[in-house]
């Protein structure tokens, strides 16, 4: 008989989800032979109801039957975890995710999966022994939250081996490890905090990444990917609607294209807070593009707003592991770079209460300032109240924020900007600025 009741003290649902309740299961076996010759069984267990352990007895009967199939079926009992993984990354990751998620899954899959669990056979693969690997990694000194990421990735790759019907359940779902809440987020900086970094670094090479990131929320890859052709000075606005390529090679001179924003587009005001350094940096810039040609050094016009002294882009690593150790220099409490992002959510949101129109500046969807701003309720039914936000609006929520971070903010070793300067203060280097 192909198909065989069987009874289990813990079920699972049609979608593989363990129910809690005892019930009865159908198995699936058939017996095929290979174009070799070779007779062999082919076994699918656990069937919620009997029609759908039917339909796919029918289903791979058909199947079996083409050598070609039958072949590939028998070579599919032997896939380990690390063959099925490096197979996944690159037919579903490579193609259905963005670059940076691409290279975290391969890294993830690489360094916390594979060292572990990558020789078992996949189907063989159990909750206890994804258990023991994530016991194993945070034996290693390494946080809970390299195991829970690991635990996503995973959960993600056998979800999809689950419905192509090459396992029966996934296991990293069949798991005990609590982890917890993970590693506890620092706190947004204060508009006075804030205040304080932007004073502390005005006049070096950090000023217009911080300006950027913490008093408007752009993401890093956006900072980088800053053009002046995209800044309207005359106008007073500003378009986000591209960034920096992921994994720019080191030592890069020339960006020949720029990629994509993450989210759409936007156009944002220049406040009276930021006018002064836009104007400043523009400044800046020219002076070290004449300075460049009287010296007859190379000079790489990008017509990046934020770039290396002789026009290069500025690698994405630069301001991650360099921001921390700017702030451990000034001894100020220790965020991520991407936390200025939320720091200008949360500031905004908080003096304005407009959630939407800070969604809009930052270039999230609702969904996703409602989570950075710890948020819970149905966005998606308030969106149609919501069609369009007019700059004037955007204007009166960053004016409110700017304002509370000081509407006369100073900028340290530096004259009035302007266009006019041709003659600015060259910027500091971030290790001689005073503690």
């Amino acid at each position: 008989m192909a198909i065989k009741p069987r009874q289990v003290k813990n079920r699972r649902d049609s979608d593989g989800i363990l129910t809690g309740k005892p019930g009865t299961v159908y198995d699936v076996n058939i017996k095929y032979t290979t174009p070799d010759g070779a007779k062999h069984t082919y076994s699918k267990k656990g069937f919620a109801t009997k029609k759908l352990a039917s339909e796919h007895e029918a289903e791979m009967k058909t199947k079996l039957q083409t050598p070609t199939f039958a072949a590939s079926v028998k070579a599919q009992r032997k896939q380990t975890v690390k063959e099925y993984l490096d197979e996944w990354v690159e037919s579903y990751a490579r193609l259905n995710t963005r670059p940076s998620t691409y290279d975290g899954y391969k890294r993830t899959i690489k360094n916390y999966i594979v060292p572990y669990v990558g020789h078992v056979p996949l189907n063989e693969l159990s909750g206890q022994m994804v258990d023991k690997m994530f016991q194993d990694i945070i034996d290693k000194g390494l946080k809970p939250s390299t195991a829970a990421g690991a635990k996503r990735v995973l959960s993600v790759a056998l979800n999809h081996a689950r419905k192509y019907r090459y396992i029966e359940t996934n296991a990293a779902r069949d798991t005990l490890t609590k982890f917890g809440k993970g590693d506890k987020t620092p706190d947004p900086y204060t508009p006075e905090q804030v205040r304080a970094l932007v004073e502390r670094i005005g006049g070096t090479e950090w000023e217009m990444p911080v300006v950027l990131g913490g008093l408007y929320g752009m993401r890093r890859s956006e900072v980088l990917g800053l053009r002046w052709r995209n800044v309207d000075l005359e106008n007073g606005t500003f378009d986000v609607v591209e960034q920096l390529p992921f994994k720019v090679p080191p030592k890069t001179t020339v960006i020949e294209e720029m990629a994509p924003p993450k989210s759409n587009g936007r156009r944002l005001p220049i406040t009276d807070v930021a006018r002064p350094f836009f104007e400043r940096q523009l400044a800046v810039q020219t002076a070290q593009k004449e300075a460049a040609a009287k010296q007859g050094k190379p000079f790489y016009d990008n017509d990046l707003v934020v770039a290396k002294e002789n026009g290069a882009p500025q690698s994405a690593n630069w301001i991650s592991s360099g921001f921390g150790k700017l702030l451990a220099g000034l001894d100020m409490p220790h965020i991520r770079y991407h936390d200025l992002r939320h720091t200008a959510a949360t500031n905004m949101h908080q003096l304005t209460g407009d959630f939407y129109t800070v969604g809009e500046v930052l270039g999230h969807t609702l969904a996703g300032i409602g989570a950075s701003l710890g948020l819970s309720m149905n966005f998606e039914a308030v969106t149609a109240l919501y069609v369009d936000v007019r700059l004037e609006r955007k204007q009166e929520v960053l004016e409110a924020y700017h304002a509370a971070v000081h509407p006369t903010l100073k900028q340290a070793g530096a004259k009035e900007p302007g266009p006019d300067r041709t003659k600015p203060t060259q910027k500091k280097k971030s290790h001689e600025m005073e503690r």
